[in-house]
């Protein structure tokens, strides 16, 4: 068990990193091909050439603007992974009614039925409550041991279950919280590179005004990329952090009712 669990582990970090590589190599890829294409400048120029549109303006936010398109594209491709794993875990029907056809279910002593149910409803707040109700079927005639044991027994088995389900559940979130906190400072340093340009150009006799405009650009670019994709982020995981604790206080509310009702119905 435990070495399945760390071969997991080690392929889903590699998964992750390799998904942050592949992400700075389309960013680089984007910016070189796409944005700094010639037709988007004057002259057919991209380094000395006024750029035309919106995507040789970007071109002109420097170096810093293929990891910032980076950032933006590992965001995405998580908050999609996030979606469809949350969306796996929460099973097939609705949690809430779910919840409530195994409290139905226990009140009629009807076990294996609420068993029957969790197999249809699947995902991990299924999982956690099959193994409660599982362990509850099995020791409910166990005669050597008494009733605060088996109850412990429910416990543990419910506990050792939602642990097993959590950090999937959690997963790969560490890696959107860390990008809506790294967007806006490394959009930050290229808006203060861009300054840097523009404050170099203002300082000659008479204002270079392309380099002024370029510096300008690129502080601009950086910063709206920055915070575009810090927005996202930080969206992204309160939306996902709520969708686990409400899966979480489901998971919580089955698991005390399947203890009290074995409690209430055992002597």
């Amino acid at each position: 068990m435990s070495t399945n669990k760390k071969t997991a582990g080690g392929f889903s970090s590699l998964v992750a990193f390799l998904t942050i590589v592949i992400a700075l190599i389309l960013g680089v890829i984007i910016f070189t091909f796409i944005l700094g294409e010639k037709t988007n400048f004057a002259d057919l120029d991209p380094v000395k050439g006024k750029p035309l549109n919106f995507m040789g303006t970007m071109y002109k936010g420097g170096f810093i603007v293929p990891i910032l398109i980076a950032v933006n594209f590992i965001i995405i491709i998580f908050s999609i992974e996030r979606y469809v794993t949350l969306a796996k875990s929460k099973g097939r029907g609705k949690i809430d009614n779910f919840v409530i056809k195994i409290k139905n279910l226990l009140e009629s002593k009807e076990i294996h039925a609420a068993i029957d149910e969790c197999d249809k409803q699947r995902g991990s707040i299924g999982n956690v409550v099959k193994a409660g109700l599982t362990k509850y079927e099995h020791i409910q005639n166990d005669t050597e041991l008494n009733k605060e044991q088996k109850v412990e027994s429910i416990k543990k088995e419910l506990e050792e279950a939602t642990a097993l389900e959590l950090p999937m559940l959690s997963k790969n979130l560490v890696v959107i919280s860390t990008c809506a906190s790294i967007a806006t400072l490394i959009g930050l340093i290229g808006t203060v590179l861009g300054m840097i340009k523009s404050f170099s150009a203002m300082s000659q006799g008479s204002p270079d005004t392309s380099e002024l405009a370029v510096g300008i650009s690129e502080a601009l670019i950086n910063t709206f990329l920055g915070i575009a994709g810090s927005a996202i982020a930080i969206i992204m995981f309160n939306i996902f952090s709520t969708k686990i604790d409400q899966m979480t206080y489901s998971m919580d509310e089955a698991s005390f009712t399947i203890v009290q009702d074995f409690a209430a119905s055992t002597k």
